[in-house]
């Protein structure tokens, strides 16, 4: 039983720095086609940032969840769940921002 918790504790290790990679990647690349459409002042490039960012934490929040699969200790499950709940409202708040500028956007094309 022990080489089957090593063998999980090495494969959830390894799936949450794959996941955490993809999801800083993700919210680079993001950032790099914001800064580009900012520049030239596309009018998309808020809603564009916005579900790269949203992508990107949704990654990130999935890191999370599996990292609670490895927590040995209460004070490492009550940090990981704050951490959840931070990234969760962070999804959250971006996702009521693209649909509030999806709704703009719509607003000015009529």
């Amino acid at each position: 039983m022990e080489v089957f918790a090593e063998f999980l504790d090495s494969v959830v290790g390894v799936a949450i720095h794959g996941f955490e990679f993809v999801g800083v990647i993700i919210i680079i690349v993001a950032g790099i086609r914001g800064f580009i459409g900012y520049l030239r002042r596309d009018p998309r490039v808020r809603l564009q940032l916005a579900h790269g960012m949203a992508l990107g934490l949704e990654f990130k929040l999935g890191s999370e969840i599996l990292r609670t699969v490895v927590v040995r200790e209460l004070s490492e499950v009550t940090l990981v769940a704050a951490i959840i709940v931070v990234r969760a409202a962070l999804t959250f708040l971006i996702h009521w921002e693209i649909k509030q500028e999806r709704a703009l956007s719509k607003e000015a094309a009529e």
